[in-house]
């Protein structure tokens, strides 16, 4: 796993703390979702779980022995769904699935890469794509089958694709 580069707002401890001034505060929320986005990317992770966020060391620095309250987490995952970086996953809003990419930029970069490799015309199913052989070098290999899956909607819902998803069965046939 690739190591993440912490920004100098993580070894800041106000930075763990909501802060009460709009300006600074939306300082602060920005580089939250930029950290989020940039620790899920490096890490290849896609859940978070608002119930777990302190074992994880995003949201608990323990060199300064402070932890980001569950609270401005869930605030800092609304604003990402704001910007279609983050969709809930249940209706208590605990489980949710983080982008690095949003959905129609990941389905952009897949049909690309289709594209540039001759599978327009053809099906792939689902674990070549995450997992195969062709596709080692790109930004989706590992990438999380729930935002495949979502990712590739967007382009069936363009037309650049049809999903074929049915018992064990996943694959897509791209236009």
């Amino acid at each position: 796993m690739a190591e993440i580069e912490w920004p100098w707002q993580y070894s800041f401890p106000p930075f763990f703390t909501l802060q009460p001034h709009t300006d600074t505060r939306a300082k602060q929320l920005a580089a939250w979702k930029s950290l989020i986005l940039e620790y899920y990317r490096v890490t290849k992770q896609s859940i978070v779980d608002v119930r777990e966020v302190h074992s994880s060391p995003l949201f608990n620095n323990t060199a300064i022995n402070r932890k980001l309250p569950s609270e401005v987490v869930l605030l800092v995952l609304e604003e990402l769904a704001k910007s279609g970086n983050a969709t809930p996953l249940d209706k208590t809003r605990q489980r949710w699935l983080v982008y690095w990419h949003t959905l129609e930029e990941w389905g952009e970069i897949i049909y690309n890469w289709a594209q540039e490799n001759g599978f327009v015309g053809s099906v792939c199913t689902l674990f070549e794509l995450t997992q195969g052989e062709d596709t080692t070098e790109q930004e989706f290999y590992g990438l999380d089958n729930e935002v495949l899956i979502r990712a590739l909607k967007t382009l069936e819902a363009t037309k650049k694709a049809e999903l074929m998803l049915f018992d064990d069965n996943q694959g897509v046939k791209f236009f």
